[in-house]
């Protein structure tokens, strides 16, 4: 900047140059300094207000992209969880439903059951009654045949009452069956009345052969002693079916059958241990198979755990090294069988990409370098030469506040849009 001056020649004003005045020059270029010094604060600072607020868009954004996966999240688990819940929903009724008609079907067939026996109860006690009659008349007619030659016996014309006797033994026979079946129907012992109507039915026919090959043929003489026996034979063949019944005592076709049973339960015992048996032999091969398998396995994958767990099994007394594999993988590799630090640090590697892939990020952290005089770094630097004249050294330069967190932001979205390229 130079000086002028005013001065008169022969009475006439004249302008004149003066030298520079170096302490104003100074002044104004240090005006012009801090004017755009400020200038370039501020603009620091609108543009780190302007990625401030990009940040936070973007923060709000993502944290709006990861609410809205939440919720999509939820809302999939949710209808999963109704879809389970009406699947079960339906095999429960489905279940239900198949329990009902078993019940039904079951009330059905124990209903048929029911009617079924009572029908055939109906008819067994109608056939025993037509049998119980019809043994009755038998009985009757077998005694009206008997009689006359018995009573031809005892016919004496001085002693017309002896005509009784023939008619006492029968009716002797007679009482006792009639006791031994009502003895039948109570429970009660009945071989006493038997025995009683067959000496009755003996005594009578006895008679009969008697008399009649005396008196007459001998055709009449056994045909009348049978018709003595087979009277009351007939009747105590009916109380011996009811006694049986009663009893509980199964007929020569029901034991035969339940002989075949038995022998068939016993042959089809024998197969069934037999096929166990073999089943047993053949899981046995298997197991050793695959436990000779997996030795070979273990020998050639973990040579130092299975030397070490043959040395364990020798010290703990067990003849198979595999029974003692767990504690010796512990001791060997430090973790348990299906576990090692290989494992883990894959397992690890594997998590943090899928974390990553889920966050849309790179998996290792970004290296983004920037001054050292710069605030808002994420990591120190680790090359730190020794300060020397000339060289700017942290700390040296001073911003306003303002600038130096324009700067942080700036800093951080650089490192943030590189981590995202």
């Amino acid at each position: 900047m130079t000086a002028t001056s005013v001065e008169k020649v022969n009475g006439t004003p004249v302008a004149s140059e003066l030298r520079p005045d170096p302490v104003r020059a100074a002044e104004a270029e240090a005006i012009r300094a801090r004017a755009a010094a400020e200038r370039q604060a501020l603009l620091a600072a609108a543009e780190g207000e302007k990625a401030l607020k990009l940040q936070q868009a973007e923060q709000l954004r993502l944290e709006n992209e990861k609410q809205a996966l939440a919720l999509e999240r939820a809302a999939a688990r949710t209808e999963k969880e109704k879809a389970d819940l009406r699947a079960k929903t339906a095999e429960a009724n489905r279940r239900a439903e198949d329990a009902e008609r078993a019940r039904r079907a079951a009330q059905e067939a124990e209903e048929e059951q029911k009617q079924a026996e009572a029908e055939t109860a109906a008819a067994v006690e109608k056939s025993t009654e037509r049998w119980r009659r019809v043994a009755m008349g038998f009985y009757a007619l077998c005694a009206a045949v008997a009689l006359p030659v018995q009573m031809a016996a005892f016919w004496d014309p001085k002693a017309k009452y002896l005509l009784v006797a023939p008619v006492f033994i029968e009716v002797i026979a007679l009482v006792a069956l009639v006791g031994a079946a009502a003895a039948v129907t109570d429970g009660r012992p009945q071989w006493h009345y038997r025995l009683v109507a067959w000496a009755g039915a003996l005594t009578a026919a006895t008679i009969n052969v008697v008399h009649g090959l005396d008196a007459f043929d001998a055709a009449t003489a056994f045909g009348t002693a049978l018709a003595s026996l087979a009277g009351p034979g007939m009747w105590d063949l009916h109380e011996h079916g009811r006694i049986r019944n009663r009893d509980g005592k199964p007929s020569w076709r029901e034991r035969r059958a339940a002989s075949k049973a038995a022998k068939r339960a016993v042959a089809e015992k024998a197969a069934e241990e037999e096929r166990e048996a073999a089943e047993k032999e053949a899981a046995e091969e298997a197991a050793a198979e695959k436990l000779a398998a997996l030795t070979e396995l273990r020998k050639t994958h973990f040579p130092k755990v299975w030397e070490h767990a043959v040395r364990l099994a020798a010290d703990l007394g067990e003849v198979n090294p595999n029974a003692v594999w767990e504690r010796a993988k512990l001791d060997v590799e430090g973790a348990k069988p299906g576990e090692s630090a290989d494992v883990l640090r894959m397992r690890n590697a594997a998590t943090a990409r899928v974390e990553a892939a889920r966050e849309k990020r790179p998996v290792n952290g970004s290296t983004q370098q920037v001054a050292s005089q710069v605030p808002g770094a994420k990591k120190p630097r680790v090359y730190n030469p020794p300060a020397r004249p000339g060289r700017r050294t942290k700390g040296d330069v001073k911003f306003s506040p303002a600038a130096r967190r324009a700067a942080s932001l700036t800093a951080k979205q650089t490192a943030a849009k590189k981590d995202q390229s």
